[in-house]
């Protein structure tokens, strides 16, 4: 047997009601159960047939900034994919409009935002270029580095409506 995926992610932060209120209402997410008094919540991705996929549990608004990747080990960041660049797009608008918004890059197979959550916690949201649209000059755009991200370039070229990541995070001919 092995692992399949990651089923969900754990984060401190300072202030739980916050963090819930970001992914909720910027990112869309669910809140599935939450531990009175801010001490946790646990909330389901929009698409998600998970339990829960991302979880919070609050140190106070005394606690220091992550110094992961700066001066000490720890997580870069989380990576929530999305099926559309159609919903790519609209991802984009909502982080430029609550300010956390950070970043947007061409990866040559996959197409990505980067942003920040109340905490300063990075994550991205990401498009997938399904198997079947995948060619080499995607491949090798990767290959040559990071580019900029432009959303309406991709819809033009896949279609804004396209399912991302079919034979690649998602498989085909799975069944029960």
């Amino acid at each position: 047997m092995a692992i399949t995926r990651l089923n969900h992610a754990v984060l401190y932060v300072r202030d739980v009601a916050r963090t819930v209120a970001f992914y909720r209402d910027v990112l869309g997410f669910a809140i599935k159960h939450e531990i009175p008094n801010g001490v946790g919540a646990f909330l389901q991705a929009p698409d998600s047939t998970n339990d829960h996929d991302i979880a919070f549990f609050g140190i106070g608004a005394a606690a220091g900034d992550s110094q992961a990747g700066r001066a000490t080990v720890g997580l870069y960041h989380l990576a929530w994919e999305v099926q559309t660049l159609d919903d790519l797009d609209d991802y984009q608008h909502r982080l430029a409009e609550a300010g956390a918004l950070v970043g947007a890059s061409d990866h040559g197979t996959t197409k990505s935002l980067y942003a920040h959550d109340p905490d300063g916690i990075e994550f991205e949201v990401v498009w997938i270029i399904p198997a079947h649209l995948l060619d080499e000059a995607a491949v090798t755009a990767g290959r040559r580095g990071i580019l900029p991200l432009d959303i309406a370039k991709e819809k033009a070229r896949y279609g804004g409506a396209t399912r991302g990541g079919l034979g690649i995070s998602i498989p085909l001919g799975v069944s029960v």
